[in-house]
């Protein structure tokens, strides 16, 4: 799909049809020598050193804030190294769920003082992402956190004490003009056909024509510079349109085929700091997933975060499968641990 919807971009980037699917197979690659590294390496050794690696993250999210640093669309959300650039918090989602569920299941820790270490570590990396600003990231963590709360401890002060936090995160969305633009064009997207609405009318446009078997593999008419961010943001989208409801509805299966083998795990591991690391990992993964279909078929308004492990781009899809990695090495060391 990125050969097919990304050909357009290249050409007029590059003079050349196929750099972003060169460049994404170059990535692939990196990303599954990384899942390998981070199974290879023994999974207590993370879980002992989280500490270091969620600070290491955490910095790594401040530097963003320097003078010079790229800045995309307006936001400072990335690092540049010179060959290539990173995002930092998708570093951060990862070694925040590895932290957070070592951290809550430290011994005779109780309830209360696990919320509120839930809610100093929130608050640490809360700031880069408002300044950066990543508002959409920054909700898609207290989520995460919370959940990984839930799992660990139960739902009596998310219930008391998360609702408020989490109304209070909503109100720099009121002063935000660009944010509530985004807001008034997932509400009625036909207002402003032109501007606001058109991201969100063009993938209905791609998703009807794609009907039921779509138009054919590279055969789409939406991303010549119709459907914006075709190759990554709305590549679902794309999909629909080229593949059809056959295609997107291949796509949801193999996410749900991938879900349901964590959950045969957690089943397995529920109660334990395994059981945790599991639920905490898919939920990293299930929310941008949540959100990026939501976006592109206007059940919530759209916030940038791209389709896990399809849509095009490097430290998003290295940390994807970094992701897997640690999977299987909970796992493994958990499966270990039982025996034991």
């Amino acid at each position: 799909m990125i050969t097919s919807v990304g050909t357009n971009i290249s050409i007029a980037r590059w003079d050349a049809p196929f750099v972003l699917a060169i460049k994404q197979i170059q990535w692939s690659i990196i990303a599954v020598l990384g899942m390998i590294v981070c199974y290879a390496i023994p999974f207590r050794i993370w879980r002992r050193y989280s500490g270091v690696f969620w600070f290491l993250s955490l910095w790594l999210m401040y530097l963003t804030l320097l003078p010079g640093m790229p800045k995309v669309y307006g936001a400072s959300r990335w690092i540049n190294l010179g060959v290539f650039s990173i995002q930092p918090s998708e570093v951060l989602f990862v070694f925040s769920v590895i932290h957070l569920s070592k951290k809550l299941h430290e011994k005779d820790i109780s309830k209360r003082r696990a919320f509120f270490r839930t809610i100093l570590m929130y608050a640490l990396a809360f700031f880069p992402f408002v300044l950066q600003p990543d508002y959409g990231g920054a909700i898609l963590l207290f989520v995460l956190m919370m959940g990984i709360y839930v799992e660990a401890h139960g739902w009596a002060y998310p219930l008391t004490y998360g609702g408020a936090l989490g109304a209070i995160m909503f109100i720099p969305l009121l002063f935000s003009p660009y944010r509530m633009a985004r807001v008034l064009a997932f509400l009625d997207p036909w207002e402003d056909p032109r501007g606001k609405g058109f991201q969100i009318i063009q993938g209905f446009i791609a998703f009807a024509n794609g009907g039921l078997w779509g138009v054919g593999l590279g055969q789409g008419l939406q991303k010549l510079r119709y459907l914006p961010a075709a190759h990554t943001d709305f590549i679902f989208a794309a999909i629909g349109e080229e593949l059809g409801f056959v295609g997107t509805s291949l796509v949801l299966v193999l996410f749900i085929c991938w879900f349901a083998v964590i959950l045969r795990f957690y089943v397995d591991f529920k109660g334990t700091i395994t059981g945790t690391l599991l639920w905490g990992f898919a939920i990293s993964v299930a929310l941008p997933l949540l959100v990026n279909l939501g976006g592109v078929l206007k059940l919530f308004p759209m916030t940038g975060v791209p389709l896990p492990f399809i849509s095009y781009g490097g430290s998003a899809l290295v940390m994807m499968w970094a992701r897997v990695g640690f999977l299987l090495g909970s796992i493994r060391d958990g499966l270990s641990e039982q025996k034991a």
